[in-house]
């Protein structure tokens, strides 16, 4: 490379994207992820030792899944190859197997072969990884947003580590935007620039554990600030909350999403879905959203809710809770918020019920106050003949050989029989429960006289 070419290159790289020029390029420098990469760990021992295995990566957006596999490429002897299960296919994996056999023929290279979205790949183009993972020709790396149980085939599931990586929490993103301040070489050391506290605090609020959010923003808030006026030689300038509420394009709230906010809001919503109502609920979840609190825990205790508070007083609550996640899991923001809107509202005006909670929590405490109380032999199950000359199963009443399908038997152990810890209120759909088993319970009573 001559001077030129060397000159290009440099600007070439300055001109991409902080977060890509920031990404870590040593195990050290990668914040966040220490119960994986921290001294002791699995990876690490694999990295420092060059028995680098085959793995599916884990994790939310931003947690560091590309850049792990980068560096474990780069501190080993290995030869690295990178696509997209979104571009990709099975010609692309051919001609990679083609270049792994010939790096280990000619170089005696191991091919490190990382596949981002692996989730993407239909059967047939994983199918196409099984013989030369198992063989050893490539270790695959696959990175991953989604559940690798529903959506990697079992049998390269079988052949890799599934590698959990999780959210950064704020301390880890905080130290990527110092470390990018920081850094004149690939960072934005050279321009003098310092975050005021309150502007921190947003952009670590915002990015909701997303390094690569985190690092876009600031980039964003600095543009804007050296716009206002050009960085001088020798001077600090200072990075502000107007820089960033600028560059967001959303105003700061007071919200902190570790401390007092951040439980008085959620209280005040739990609350006020409780207490049936909708304005209220509506009003606290957009409190909480705009001020970037994340969405999914927001839905996982709609979730929670409709089951502790509604309950079977409207069984169909918990599907809905549980469809407003998902869509905001497959829509994200803004598109998605409505759809935890819409759940808001429904929990809020659904007719209330605790008794399935209350019902839970007594037996639990009866569990640990009475121990492995024996099953009943009459409902045990009996698949040999040494377990019906014992008595398994004898005397089991097929419930529905009996009018109405029902069947009048004991299924507590004899101990706690007769306990009742469900009591369904007459609200929404539990009166009906509770009018079949006020029914149950007399001809219980009845056959028993």
């Amino acid at each position: 490379m001559d001077l030129f070419d060397h000159q290009a290159a440099e600007s070439t790289d300055l001109q991409r994207p902080l977060a890509e020029r920031m990404r870590p390029q040593r195990l050290a420098d990668l914040f966040g992820q220490d119960a994986v990469t921290g001294p002791g760990s699995l990876i690490r021992h694999a990295i420092e030792n060059d028995r680098i295995f085959s793995m599916i990566l884990w994790g939310p957006p931003g947690c560091g899944k590309t850049t792990l596999a980068r560096i474990i490429a780069g501190e080993t002897r290995s030869h690295f190859t990178h696509f997209s299960a979104v571009l990709a296919g099975v010609k692309q994996i051919r001609e990679v197997i083609d270049e792994a056999k010939k790096q280990q023929q000619f170089k005696r290279k191991r091919t490190i072969l990382f596949v981002d979205e692996i989730h993407r790949f239909n059967k047939a183009q994983q199918d196409a990884f099984l013989h030369h993972v198992e063989s050893g020709l490539i270790t695959l790396i696959g990175a991953t947003t989604e559940n690798p149980s529903f959506e990697v085939i079992s049998a390269l599931l079988s052949r890799c580590r599934v590698i959990t990586l999780n959210l950064l929490d704020e301390d880890a993103v905080g130290r990527v935007l110092d470390r990018a301040l920081e850094d004149a070489r690939a960072g934005l050391g050279d321009l003098g620039l310092c975050l005021a506290d309150d502007a921190r605090q947003q952009l670590i609020q915002v990015a909701s554990g997303d390094a690569r959010s985190a690092l876009n923003s600031l980039e964003m808030a600095v543009i804007l600030a050296l716009a206002e006026s050009p960085p001088q030689t020798g001077t600090r300038r200072t990075l502000t909350l107007d820089h960033v509420e600028s560059a967001l394009q959303k105003k700061a709230l007071l919200y902190d999403k570790g401390g007092d906010e951040h439980f008085n809001l959620i209280s005040a919503f739990h609350k006020s879905l409780r207490g049936s109502d909708p304005d209220a609920a509506l009003y606290w979840l957009a409190r909480m959203l705009e001020a970037g609190e994340d969405a999914l825990y927001v839905a996982r205790r709609m979730v929670r809710f409709a089951s502790e508070d509604v309950g079977n007083a409207d069984p169909f609550a918990l599907r809905l809770a549980l469809g407003a996640m998902q869509a905001f899991r497959f829509l994200g923001h803004p598109e998605g918020d409505l759809a935890l809107a819409q759940a808001a509202v429904y929990l809020a005006t659904a007719p209330k019920s605790n008794s399935v909670y209350t019902a839970w929590n007594m037996v639990k405490q009866t569990v640990r106050e009475k121990g492995a109380l024996p099953v009943p032999l009459h409902i045990r199950n009996a698949p040999t003949g040494l377990m019906k000359d014992l008595g398994y199963g004898k005397g089991y009443r097929y419930a529905h050989d009996f009018k109405d399908g029902y069947a009048v038997q004991d299924y507590l152990p004899d101990a706690i029989a007769g306990n009742q810890f469900y009591f369904p209120t007459d609200r929404g759909y539990e009166k009906m429960i509770a009018g079949r088993l006020k029914q149950w319970r007399t001809l219980k009573e009845k056959t028993k006289k």
